[in-house]
């Protein structure tokens, strides 16, 4: 009877899992694909603040920190830049000597006068070498969508804005694709992790990777929902499974004392 009920109890929480994600096969509309290994194109061309055409091979020659956004972002660009700002005097490495940033508005409208005007936010903290380490480029339609394409960066026209996702995606000197950390604040650790590995050329899958799981994202809000009919599987597997654990090494334990 308790073999079934366990049986039972799997059953349900995976039934509970996975119902959700039955349907929903096709490539993924809005969030973060992790495409570890992936050269970026180095040759895709984009402006700088300064006017000036640059492509990405002549910028990327140590770690590399490529992050996505939009100047008019009306929620979690702001903050998100912000937490980039805040970690970067914690991480214990020199911006500009050791790693730097990469910021690429995926709006073809902005424009490099904006740009510097969203860039002088974020960088009053910083030291001249520091926020000339921290590169924003905006760039053509095309040029952005091959280069978000190629890092699994998903993103959504919504009228005037944009539904997208918030997240660094670290890069090797060699411009290959090592390691996602998702969400708007970071841990110094886990960037400064995150470079030492790109410096070498490690690819890390991203630990919070498994939030995904217990999170969608909402277009109407533009923020994240707790998926609870996952959670409620998720757990509920893993309760039937200690369950199971515990019965058999009690069972080990009267069958050796016997």
């Amino acid at each position: 009877m308790k073999r079934f009920f366990l049986i039972g109890l799997l059953a349900l929480g995976s039934a509970a899992f996975c119902q959700d994600d039955l349907p929903k096969l096709p490539a993924i509309e809005i969030g973060i694909e992790e495409k570890l290994g992936t050269i970026v194109p180095l040759d895709l061309q984009f402006i700088t603040l300064e006017g000036d055409t640059v492509t990405l091979g002549q910028l990327i020659n140590k770690p590399t920190i490529l992050s996505f956004v939009y100047y008019d972002c009306p929620s979690i660009c702001g903050p998100f830049q912000s937490g980039i700002a805040e970690v970067i005097p914690k991480v214990g490495m020199d911006l500009g000597k050791d790693y730097q940033i990469i910021t690429i508005s995926f709006n073809p409208l902005d424009s490099p006068d904006k740009g510097l005007k969203k860039k002088a936010n974020f960088i009053q903290q910083l030291t001249e070498e520091q926020s000339n380490a921290w590169i924003y480029l905006t760039g053509w339609q095309e040029n952005i969508t091959k280069i978000t394409g190629a890092v699994g960066y998903h993103y959504k026209p919504t009228g005037l804005d944009f539904a997208h996702p918030s997240a660094l995606i670290v890069l090797s000197p060699q411009g290959k694709v090592t390691r996602y950390l998702f969400g708007i604040s970071f841990l110094p650790f886990d960037v400064k992790m995150a470079l030492i590995e790109a410096q070498k050329g490690l690819e890390r899958p991203a630990i919070n990777k498994v939030l995904e799981l217990c999170f969608a994202y909402d277009n109407k809000s533009r923020g994240y929902t707790l998926q609870i009919t996952r959670v409620v599987g998720g757990l509920t597997i893993f309760v039937a499974l200690i369950v199971l654990l515990v019965l058999i090494f009690r069972r080990r334990n009267k069958t050796a004392k016997s």
